[in-house]
This record gives C-alpha cells, structure tokens and sequence, in this order.
C-alpha cells in the first residue's frame, strides 16, 4: 500500500502541450479585453433600456417614479457592470496563468467556463437570425456588433472546447502524458 503522501507520476508535455497553452491563453486574453469593454458597450443600451421601461410604466397608468430615480438606477447598473467585467478580468487573468504554468485545476475550470459558453451559443444563433427580436419583446436587444462578437466567441470557444476535450481523453490535461 502506497502512503498516502507519496508523489503522483510525473506528467510530460507532448506536442499538443505547447500549442494548447498559447490557444488557452490566447482565448483568455481575448476573452479579457472584450469583458473589460463591456461596460463601454452596454452603458448606453441599458439606460436606454431603463428609459423605456419607466415610460411604458408611465404610459400604462403606474405612478411616476420619484425624481433621479433614473439617475439611480443607470448608475447602479453601471457599477455592477464594472463590477462583473473587474470580476471576468479576474478570472481570464487566472486561466492565462493557469496556462501558463500548466495548473491542473485551471485546465478543468477553463473547459467547463468553455463548455458554459456553448449553452449561449443556440440563444446567439437563435437571436442574430430572428433580427434580435428575441429579447426585443422585453424592451431590450444586444447592439448587433456585440451579438455577432458573442458568437464568434462562442464558436471559437466551442472549437477549444472540444480540443481541450480530445487532448484530456487521449493525453490527460494539457495535453501532457504520464510518465512510468
């Protein structure tokens, strides 16, 4: 019986190694820049958005909202998506150190963020075909420039994952192989 401290095999990288960690960080630092730009995007679109719904309030008889209450809300809107992008910049910074040193449990986490995405991958595709008309019914769409950005996110995410995927099956994560 093995103790149970004792020291697990050692991996060696292979041909894929090299390769899947720059497409990893690639797709991080990528990934990073368009969450760090999303604040920039969607500050108009939602308070467009807030503008809308308190006039439709307004034209359905509800009461009018107290003054600044618009104010208020496009401005705590506005933290929580820098919040959320300074939170998304935080996790791409982990995974492109992730490849970078090869942690295992980055190679596991950026597979199932990558396996998350291609679930908004039918939604993207559904929305762009109808013409953003599916949330349009809401009062709110995408700007066109993101919707299309998503999908080529998505798609190229989706073509990782499934590398990420083989590589795990065949080799083990990033691609390295146990040695005997």
């Amino acid at each position: 019986m093995e103790p149970a401290n004792a020291a697990r095999p050692a991996r060696q990288p292979t041909a894929w190694t090299r390769p899947l960690q720059y497409a990893v960080g690639a797709w991080a630092a990528v990934a990073a820049v368009y969450t760090g730009t999303i604040p920039f995007w969607m500050a108009g679109t939602m308070t467009h958005a807030i503008n809308q719904s308190i006039q439709r309030r307004q034209s359905t008889g509800f009461a009018t909202p107290p003054p600044g209450f618009a104010d208020t809300m496009t401005s705590m809107l506005n933290i929580t998506l820098w919040v959320a992008a300074l939170f998304g910049l935080a996790i791409y910074v982990v995974a492109i150190a992730g490849a970078i040193w090869r942690w295992n449990w980055v190679y596991y986490a950026v597979l199932v963020l990558l396996g998350l995405g291609l679930v908004s991958l039918p939604v993207n595709l559904a929305n762009a075909a109808s013409g953003g008309s599916i949330n349009a019914a809401e009062g709110f769409s995408l700007p066109a420039q993101m919707l299309w950005l998503s999908i080529g996110f998505g798609l190229a995410g989706g073509a990782l994952f499934i590398w990420m995927l083989v590589a795990l099956v065949r080799r083990g994560p990033w691609a390295m192989r146990r040695v005997a």
